[in-house]
C-alpha cells in the first residue's frame, strides 16, 4: 500500500494514497464535527453550515464556486452527518491545486451573505418537505429520536423549519470557529495525487485553523421507548433499533456480522423468513451504526398494516433464535461480504479518501488491510452469538412506526413485551 500521512501543526492530518494507474483524484475534508456538537438553540445549524459553504467567499461568489470546479470536468459536493461533514471533489490530475484551493477557500473565508442566507434557508425548507413525503425515510428520524431522546444525537439533522429560520450568519461564525479546528479535521486524497504535493497546499491553505480540539459533545444515553403516527399511506413502515456498540469497541466486527446474518442482503434470516417464505415485504433489512461513544442497531420494513404485527413477530423470534442458533456458513458468508466491500472500496478512489479519512478519525491512523482483514476473520460463531445476545440486553429497544391502521401499535405492542421478557 501506498498509504502515507502527515500530521500540520495546527493538528490537521493528511493522508494519501497514490493509485498511479489512474487520471483522476479524489480529495475532501472531514471535519469531525456534526450535528450532535449542535447547541440547544442551533438544531439544523451544522448542515445549513455545508450548504453555505458553496454560497459564497471572500474570494469567489456561489456561481465561481461551481464554474471554476466544472469548467475543468470536476465535482464538487458535501455531506452531513451526526459525527461528521464532509466536503470533497473529484477532479484530473493537474487541477488538484485548484480543488484544495476552493475547498480551502469555502471553509475558511465564507461570506454568510444575508440574501444567500435566506435562500438557503427556503432551500433546507424544500429538503425537508422532500424528507416529509418519503416516510420510510423519516421514520428514521422517529427512530433515532426515540432512541436518543433530549440529545443531539437524537434530532433530526436537517433542523426543523423555525430552527433552521433562527440561524443567522453570526451564529453560523460560531458554530464554525468551536467545532472546525485542526485536530478534528483531515484532508484526505487517493488517484493521482503526490503526498508531498497535498501536504504543502494544505499547510499553506488550512493554516487559519486554530490548533485546540474541538469541545467534546454531549455524551449519548440510548433510552428506547415507541413512536407511532397515524398516516394515510399505502404501506406500514416499521423500524426497531436497539443500543449498538461504538467504534472502537472489540465486538464491533462481531456485531456487524450478526447485522448481515440477520439482515445484510438476500440470503439474510429475516430477508429469507419475512419476504421469501412468509411474502410479508417487499423490502426488510438490518444495519448498525457506530459512533464514537455508543452504537444504533436497527431493522426496517415495509409492509400492510394488517400485517406489521406478524411481521415484528417474526423479526422477534429471529432475533432470540439467532443468538443460539447461528452457524459457521453464515459467519463465513457474513465475512466474506464484509471483506468484499472492504477490498471494492480500495478500486474506488472516493470510496478510499472516505475509508482513510475515517480510520484517521477514528483510530489516529489508517489501517493496514491485513489488519482489518484480521479482525474480520477473528470473528467466530461464539463471539458472534456473544455479541447478539448482549446487543438484546443492552438496552431497552426503540420502535418507530408510520402507517394508516392499528396494526402498527400492535406490533409496537409485542415489541414492549420483548423487552419486559429480555429484562
Amino acid at each position: 500500500m501506498s498509504v502515507e500521512v502527515t500530521r500540520l501543526p495546527s493538528g490537521l492530518t493528511v493522508v494519501t494514497d497514490a493509485m498511479p494507474h489512474l487520471e483522476t483524484a479524489s480529495l475532501g475534508v472531514w471535519v469531525g464535527a456534526g450535528s450532535r456538537d449542535e447547541m440547544a438553540d442551533e438544531h439544523g445549524i451544522a448542515h445549513l453550515l455545508e450548504h453555505m459553504a458553496f454560497k459564497g467567499t471572500k474570494r469567489r461568489n456561489a456561481r465561481q464556486i461551481a464554474e471554476e470546479i466544472e469548467a475543468v470536468g470536476g465535482d464538487l459536493n458535501a455531506a452531513t452527518s451526526v459525527e461528521t461533514t464532509t466536503y470533497y471533489a473529484r477532479v484530473l490530475k493537474p487541477d488538484v491545486p485548484l480543488a484544495l484551493d476552493v475547498l480551502s477557500d469555502i471553509l475558511a473565508n465564507p461570506a454568510f451573505d444575508p440574501e444567500e442566507l435566506s435562500r438557503e434557508h427556503n432551500v433546507i425548507m424544500q429538503e425537508i418537505g422532500a424528507a416529509e413525503d418519503t416516510p420510510d425515510d423519516i421514520v428514521f428520524d422517529h427512530l433515532q429520536r426515540v432512541a436518543f431522546p433530549g440529545q443531539p444525537i437524537g434530532r433530526p439533522i436537517l433542523g426543523t423549519r423555525d430552527s433552521v429560520k433562527s440561524i443567522n450568519a453570526s451564529r453560523l461564525r460560531q458554530y464554525l470557529a468551536r467545532n472546525y479546528r485542526g485536530p478534528d479535521m483531515v484532508v484526505a486524497a487517493s488517484g493521482s495525487v503526490t503526498h508531498e504535493l497535498i501536504v504543502d497546499e494544505a499547510e499553506r491553505l488550512f493554516g487559519s485553523f486554530k490548533s485546540d480540539a474541538a469541545p467534546a459533545p454531549e455524551a449519548a444515553r440510548f433510552v428506547g421507548g415507541q413512536y407511532i403516527e397515524r398516516q394515510d399511506l399505502e404501506q406500514a413502515h416499521l423500524a426497531l433499533a436497539l443500543e449498538g456498540l461504538p467504534q472502537r469497541d472489540p465486538l464491533l466486527f462481531s456485531l456487524q456480522v450478526f447485522s448481515n446474518i440477520m439482515g445484510g442482503g438476500m440470503s439474510s434470516r429475516l430477508f429469507q423468513e419475512v419476504r421469501e417464505i412468509r411474502g410479508l415485504c417487499y423490502t426488510i433489512s438490518s444495519f448498525h451504526m457506530a459512533y464514537s461513544d455508543t452504537g444504533f442497531f436497527g431493522i426496517y420494513a415495509g409492509t400492510d398494516d394488517n400485517d406489521a404485527p406478524e411481521l415484528m413477530q417474526v423479526v422477534i423470534d429471529q432475533l432470540e433464535r439467532a443468538v443460539s442458533t447461528i452457524t459457521d456458513e453464515e459467519v463465513a458468508r457474513a465475512k466474506a461480504q464484509m471483506k468484499a466491500g472492504l477490498l471494492m472500496a480500495l478500486e474506488s478512489s472516493s470510496a478510499r479518501a472516505e475509508q482513510l479519512a475515517r480510520q484517521i478519525m477514528i483510530y489516529g491512523r489508517p489501517l493496514p488491510l491485513s489488519e482489518i482483514v484480521a479482525k474480520i476473520e477473528a470473528v467466530t460463531v461464539e463471539s458472534t452469538q456473544a455479541a447478539g445476545r448482549a446487543l438484546l440486553a443492552r438496552s431497552r429497544p426503540a420502535v418507530a412506526g408510520l402507517g394508516p391502521g392499528r396494526g402498527l401499535e400492535r406490533a409496537a405492542l409485542l415489541v414492549e413485551n420483548f423487552a419486559r421478557a429480555a429484562a
